[in-house]
């Protein structure tokens, strides 16, 4: 399975086509679609592109992109950036007139278990974001929800391309023990590319987009997602060349 991220917490500074309106998510979610990705996770913005969780945003963004892409389905972040009080966050899911079909939860975040509350008492399926270099992986074993997730998203923070698929193979020794829910993996910037080879090689789902690298493996600037998806879905197992190792997009990390 591959998901594409459409945008992430960047803004237009990082990156001047960077989709941020709810028309403009919809027409990446449909070329992103065409070009293979089989799930979108994206981050409803305010005008100013700042990510939200208020439910009017949501409701439009979610109603313009799945009139582009029936049948695929739609997540959103639950990121603590959007609302750091986790109550409030909680209440805005509760509040929500229309529904994504998952939703990422970010377990090294205060209030994870409040969040994922809201998003089952909402009908929500969860996606467990788990960092890695947090304690995200032992706030989530030990969570009431931990066995009720629709997949893990393991999130690799290392944007060295030339460490970034070591850390991966150390994460995924931490979960795949314990975690009976599939596991899609991927890292950020640098260490994007190598990350997704990694997963490739290891039959895991992956994801890739705006939101997780804003440059293709051998190191130019992405055009746009759909740009990325294609490329992913090129990829072939064996161990990536030092040029599709990537370099570090401006903007700093992305966040789900």
């Amino acid at each position: 399975m591959l998901q594409v991220c459409l945008n992430g917490s960047r803004s237009r500074e990082h990156c001047p086509g960077l989709p941020i309106t709810a028309a403009e998510l919809a027409d990446a979610a449909r070329a992103a679609v065409a070009a293979g990705a089989d799930d979108i996770h994206l981050h409803p913005k305010n005008p100013d592109g700042t990510d939200t969780l208020d439910p009017s945003v949501v409701a439009e963004t979610l109603t313009a992109v799945r009139a582009t892409v029936q049948g695929i389905p739609v997540g959103v972040t639950t990121g603590a950036w959007t609302v750091s009080d986790p109550v409030q966050r909680a209440s805005m899911i509760r509040a929500w007139t229309v529904v994504p079909d998952h939703a990422s939860v970010n377990w090294h975040e205060d209030g994870a278990d409040l969040v994922a509350e809201a998003l089952k008492d909402k009908g929500i399926a969860i996606e467990a974001g788990i960092y890695s270099g947090t304690d995200a992986s032992t706030h989530f074993l030990t969570s009431p929800y931990a066995s009720q997730i629709l997949r893990v998203l393991a999130e690799i923070t290392d944007t060295d391309p030339h460490t970034a698929a070591a850390t991966a193979r150390e994460l995924l020794d931490q979960l795949t023990p314990h975690v009976t829910a599939p596991i899609l993996l991927h890292g950020e910037d640098g260490g994007a590319w190598p990350v997704l080879y990694t997963a490739v090689q290891g039959g895991l789902p992956t994801r890739i987009g705006l939101e997780d690298v804003l440059h293709t493996p051998d190191g130019t600037p992405a055009h746009d997602n759909a740009t990325l998806v294609r490329l992913a879905r090129s990829a072939r197992t064996g161990t990536p060349s030092r040029s599709q190792g990537g370099r570090s997009g401006s903007g700093g990390p992305g966040q789900s």
